[in-house]
């Protein structure tokens, strides 16, 4: 098509009157579209040689004659409207005209002349037809598709999409997420397929179709093919996506084929292949699979391998039988697994050794998690009615820098093992020369807990806020080590020894007392706090945290319903009857009980409800991960959950609120109240009365000035 001024400079030509004497070559002679003028009347003022030729007359023979006389097939026609049109508004037309004498199509453009109108014009009747052969094709294509079983789409040569069939459609509407449609005619396939495809698999189809569609040198039967995994509302599918050009034109036919059943059954047989027939557990080859995996991924975070070696159990096979020993070894798998951090494995290596594989492990972290499999042996196991204590002795190795075998780190582990073994079994032996410093610091820490380290512990406070009002509640308190040495200690460097020592007991009771005798000292200065203190599950099976918490309460005369008992919802699981018992006698007290981290834990909501809970803790795990799933709709997530707790006539506190927009989403989800940096840190005791009273000058609503993004007065 020419230009708009190749039109223009076309269109001003005047005609053979206008001309000087003289003979003057026509500057439009060469010009390959047909080009003449019409005067107002209609009739022919110009006429270019192309004009000519395409007319089928001289110029002589048409000059000065009207145009619809010369052809009579313009009366009444699309042309003759355009004309008249163009004649009345001055604006340029363009249109596609079918010339019945002569039966061919033509491309047109009349556009105003200060003395009627300029007409340019070409033969396109070739393209035309054949475009309209190409249109055939392709619904004709589109029929076949129709007929295909797979979702199956028609990409066209700039990758959009030409044509879809009907399972394509219906597949789309079932599988995708409510508000999403599959892709649709006119659509950029490669642009659709984000939404039904990881980003690796992504990239590898854009990588094959474009190939199917730039390379014209070979055209038709090139194809590629991909699997793919879909997350979709009936779960994860899988799909073969197969791409083959059909045509020079450049045209692509894609089917994608379910194929969920064929990739189950590969994958059933491959864990067969990798997992304990026993247990159902990772089997060695597995296991060496999986170490192989962290040491790579993981060697600037740790990785620990824990062999455990079941104490004198060929005495048990021997004695009850095979039968009694397998039930046991998949007891023992069952407890192992319970004990479990996320992420990390357990597996068998044969006959009665487990090891587990642990990730993000220092040598630290490594020990603790070995002390706590030993309590999965606290308990005699019971298989049928015969009831069988066990122990464990086991070895740890935490991979170093010189260690990138999983077989090596794996016979440091075994290494490890016969070392606790040998040195009188249902023992923990740690390999790794550089666990030996965090041994001698838990050595310390235990025999320090059992001596003077309680007059070294301090508490502070965090509050605890409403979000209707943005009124101070509470405050929970946390504990820290005011260790001689090494200053101030967060609770994760020290509780988790006074946990596994049973020196947890004291340091609670003391705690209790301590806080309590706090609160009632700020009510009679007129600050009405609710005491939050977080207790153990070692109390439960000790069964003094009745008797602990009530002369706490009598000595300090704080009234019981301004004590609230905090517990995680995994230690109310470890012995659920016992905790419903004493906290039901608590209850009767008034004494306040809430849960914990919520969210974190593996119990059984029906169980966990059970209690005589009047607060939910939602943990700030919990909040992240409506945020991430929900993707901008966390406070539906949210408030189903406080939903819940206010049909069971629970409160709701949002822990780890540390910004406003975590703010904004608890209030709208309806949580009672929040804590969080945002809100206040947690502070000494002496600080607490100065910071309310610097809250409640600058107006008293704590939530108001955090959303505002005012500062909310230090805790320091």
């Amino acid at each position: 098509m020419r230009t708009d001024d190749d039109w223009t400079r076309a269109g001003s030509v005047h005609s053979g009157d206008d001309r000087p004497s003289g003979v003057r070559a026509d500057p439009l002679s060469g010009v390959p579209d047909a080009v003449y003028r019409l005067d107002d009347q209609g009739r022919f003022a110009y006429l270019n040689e192309a004009a000519e030729r395409l007319l089928g007359h001289r110029a002589d023979e048409l000059l000065g004659r009207d145009a619809r006389e010369a052809f009579p097939g313009l009366r009444g026609s699309l042309a003759e409207e355009q004309y008249r049109q163009v004649l009345e508004d001055g604006r340029s037309r363009e249109f596609h005209f079918f010339y019945e004498p002569s039966s061919r199509w033509y491309e047109v453009r009349v556009f105003a002349d200060p003395a009627g109108a300029a007409v340019l014009f070409r033969d396109i009747d070739t393209r035309r037809r054949s475009d309209d052969d190409r249109d055939t094709q392709l619904r004709e294509l589109a029929a076949v598709l129709e007929a295909l079983p797979s979702p199956t789409v028609l990409v066209g040569p700039d990758g959009r999409i030409l044509s879809t069939n009907g399972a394509w459609d219906r597949n789309g509407r079932r599988l995708l997420p409510d508000g999403i449609w599959p892709g649709r005619p006119g659509e950029d396939y490669l642009a659709s397929m984000i939404r039904s495809l990881e980003p690796a698999a992504h990239d590898d189809l854009a990588t094959g179709l474009r190939s199917l569609l730039t390379d014209a040198a070979n055209s038709d039967g090139r194809s590629f093919g991909l699997d793919y995994a879909s997350t979709t509302r009936e779960g994860k599918l899988w799909f073969h996506l197969q791409a083959t050009r059909v045509d020079a034109a450049g045209r692509v036919v894609v089917t994608h084929t379910d194929i969920t059943d064929q990739v189950r059954a590969r994958d059933e047989l491959l864990w067969k292949v990798r997992h304990d027939d026993l247990t159902g557990l990772p089997n060695r080859a597995r296991l060496l699979e999986l170490t192989t995996e962290a040491l790579g991924a993981d060697h600037l975070e740790g990785v620990a391998l824990l062999v455990l070696d079941l104490d004198a159990f060929k005495t048990v096979n021997d004695s009850l039988g095979h039968q009694v020993g397998d039930e046991l070894l998949r007891l023992v798998g069952g407890r192992l697994s319970e004990q479990l951090r996320p992420g990390d494995t357990v597996a068998r290596l044969g006959a009665d050794q487990f090891v587990v594989l642990a990730h993000g492990c220092d040598a630290s972290e490594a020990a603790t998690l070995a002390f706590r499999l030993q309590t999965a042996f606290a308990r005699p196991f019971t298989a049928g009615e015969i009831s069988v204590p066990l122990s464990a002795s086991i070895g740890v190795a935490v991979a170093r820098s010189e260690v990138r075998d999983a077989h090596h780190l794996l016979s440091d582990a075994d290494a490890a093992m016969f070392a606790a073994k040998s040195s009188g079994r249902d023992r923990v032996h740690l390999f790794s020369p550089a666990l030996r410093e965090a041994a001698r610091w838990r050595l310390e820490v235990a025999t320090r807990l059992r001596g003077d380290a309680i007059d070294q512990l301090v508490v502070h406070y965090q509050p605890v806020v409403r979000l209707d009002t943005g009124e101070v509640d509470g405050v929970e308190a946390l504990v820290r080590w005011q260790h001689p040495e090494r200053g101030l200690l967060a609770p994760d460097t020290f509780l988790s020894v006074a946990e596994e020592t049973g020196q947890i007991i004291p340091i609670t009771r003391w705690l209790l007392r301590e806080t309590t005798r706090k609160a009632a000292e700020w009510a009679d200065r007129g600050m009405d706090l609710r005491m939050s203190v977080n207790v153990s599950a070692r109390h439960f099976s000790a069964e003094t945290l009745v008797r602990d918490v009530r002369v706490a309460l009598q000595h300090s005369g704080l009234p019981a319903d301004q004590l609230v008992l905090e517990l995680t919802e995994t230690s109310v699981a470890e012995d659920p009857t016992r905790a419903e018992d004493q906290l039901a006698v608590l209850r009767r007290l008034g004494v306040r009980v809430a849960i914990d981290d919520f969210g974190t834990g593996w119990s059984s909501l029906a169980q966990l409800f059970s209690l005589p809970i009047g607060t939910l803790k939602i943990d700030r795990s919990l909040l992240a991960a409506a945020e991430r799933v929900a993707a901008g709709d966390t406070g539906a997530v949210l408030a189903a959950i406080v939903g819940l707790t206010r049909t069971l006539g629970i409160r709701s506190v949002a822990e780890g609120i540390e910004t406003p927009e975590h703010l904004r989403m608890v209030r709208a989800a309806g949580c009672d109240l929040a804590q969080g940096w945002l809100l206040g840190h947690p502070m000494p005791a002496d600080r607490v009365p100065t910071w309310l009273e610097e809250v409640r000058r600058a107006g008293g609503d704590v939530c108001a000035m955090a959303a505002a993004g005012q500062v909310v007065p230090s805790a320091r």
